[in-house]
């Protein structure tokens, strides 16, 4: 058996308009299948439905179909990046392009559903959110669950390290993420990889898919170019927001705090911006972080000849892999998070409001944004610290009374920990528990709309 195609375009050949294809990738740019987006791109085929965590930045990856105007449809955690316009964007605001938005973890569930012939199933993972309008609701044990149903394609778009010609595959690092979900879900697969080797080649223990999942193999023409995966943040982690004519903490010293809160010898998802920075403050602790592309136990931030393009974390950050550290698929990265084998959970966010709400992922409304995997990882037995600034960069408060912002989760959030004071929700009411240095509670009070009790021993943050 061999499935190797001489090239990108003779791969895809039998796609047509009105064609439905999974584009594997995660952030803006890590492992995209690049030469088969390029080929369906010179093929010049409409229509198509677009199946993705996300289309990437402006002038790449999937954007680049949709500028194309080849796009009719797109199901993606994604639509949006903050800071970023998008030919998409711009587009879905106009209601020219559709737009369906799917947390990360449900995403890859129903690809993996849709490959394993089940037709549907129940979540936890967007009940109290818009995104579960329409949607059937039922109770098992008492709790809600979401009905939703299997994602099938006509055409997967994978990329790997290597395969064999027999189209077994080996995926490399935290590079797994929606591969394999994707390809089951597709009626054709096709991959593209570094190297392809003969049959016996891959040790068996290195095989990350097995080949029945895979129909077409080809060698990569456009390689992994490191300078383009990693952008740097808008912000740098010592910038801090005045108030009152007085400096508030850095977005590193917010990190700092949040991680005091840390049990040692936890499991801790950090989510991206603020909460990355946490993993400056945890050495000698025993925190294994968690990254829902697939890595878990890695280690801090790395630059330089000590970048492993397919070591990262879910902020695109490339991390050192250390004793202990294990990789594996998104599927996998959600079932820790919704089964509870997560422990505490540290995700940025637009809004807390006094119910211990969150808003993190749209400022318009739910058919446009970032969900990611925020959703999902919420949905199980785990605490929520939420990290963010008091104020947006406009001055408006993001402590409201109730959040205007469309709900990442309701009633959830644990700690919130801002450049002004650390928040503790104890027994349905907020408790501040400690301040920032040269301010008083009363002044927290004034720049938010959250009431809260002032603890008896009332700490200075960090």
């Amino acid at each position: 058996m061999n499935k190797f195609v001489s090239s990108a375009e003779q791969s895809i050949n039998d796609i047509a308009d009105g064609a439905s294809v999974a584009i594997s990738g995660f952030g803006l740019a890590h492992r995209f299948p690049n030469t088969l987006i390029y080929a369906l791109r010179d093929k010049g085929v409409r229509d198509l439905t677009l199946v993705c965590n996300s289309l990437g930045a402006p002038r790449e990856k999937g954007q680049l179909l949709v500028e194309n105007d080849q796009v009719k449809k797109v199901i993606t955690s994604f639509s949006i990046r903050a800071g970023m316009e998008t030919e998409a964007e711009k587009r879905i605001a106009a209601g020219t392009l559709e737009v369906e938005l799917v947390p990360q973890g449900t995403l890859v569930e129903r690809c993996r559903a849709g490959g394993s012939g089940i037709p549907a199933f129940y979540t936890p993972t967007g009940i109290g959110t818009d995104l579960a309008h329409g949607k059937d609701v039922r109770y098992f044990n008492g709790k809600p669950y979401l009905l939703e149903h299997a994602i099938t394609v006509d055409f997967a778009f994978l990329s790997a390290y290597r395969a064999d010609r027999a189209g077994n595959v080996q995926f490399r690092g935290g590079s797994a993420n929606f591969n394999a979900s994707f390809a089951k879900a597709a009626r054709v697969a096709i991959v593209e990889v570094e190297e392809i080797v003969e049959v016996g080649e891959l040790p068996p223990e290195l095989i990350s898919l097995p080949g029945i999942f895979i129909d077409r193999i080809i060698k990569i023409t456009d390689p992994i170019n490191i300078n383009s995966l990693s952008r740097a943040g808008k912000r740098s982690a010592d910038s801090a927001r005045i108030y009152n004519g007085k400096a508030a903490l850095t977005r590193s010293g917010i990190a700092e705090n949040a991680a005091l809160i840390l049990r040692n010898n936890s499991y801790v998802n950090l989510g991206v911006g603020i909460p990355t920075l946490v993993s400056n403050f945890l050495e000698g602790r025993g925190v294994w972080l968690h990254a829902e592309n697939g890595v878990l136990g890695y280690g801090g931030i790395v630059t330089g000849d000590a970048v492993n393009p397919d070591v990262f974390n879910a902020g695109s950050q490339f991390v050192e892999a250390i004793p202990g550290t294990s990789y594996f698929e998104s599927v996998t990265s959600f079932e820790m998070a919704r089964g509870g084998h997560i422990d505490t959970v540290i995700l940025g966010a637009y809004e807390v409001d006094a119910e211990a709400s969150v808003s993190n992922w749209s400022v318009t409304d739910a058919k446009r944004g970032g969900i990611g995997g925020a959703m999902d990882l919420i949905s199980g037995d785990v605490e929520l610290i939420i990290v963010m600034e008091h104020t947006d960069s406009k001055g408006r408060t993001k402590l409201p009374r109730r959040c205007k912002y469309p709900l990442t989760g309701k009633h959830c959030v644990d700690w919130l920990v801002t450049d002004l004071a650390v928040l503790h929700w104890v027994d349905g009411c907020f408790v501040l528990e400690a301040v920032a240095p040269g301010f008083t509670p009363e002044e927290v009070k004034a720049l938010g709309d959250i009431d809260f009790i002032v603890a008896d021993h009332l700490k200075v943050m960090r």
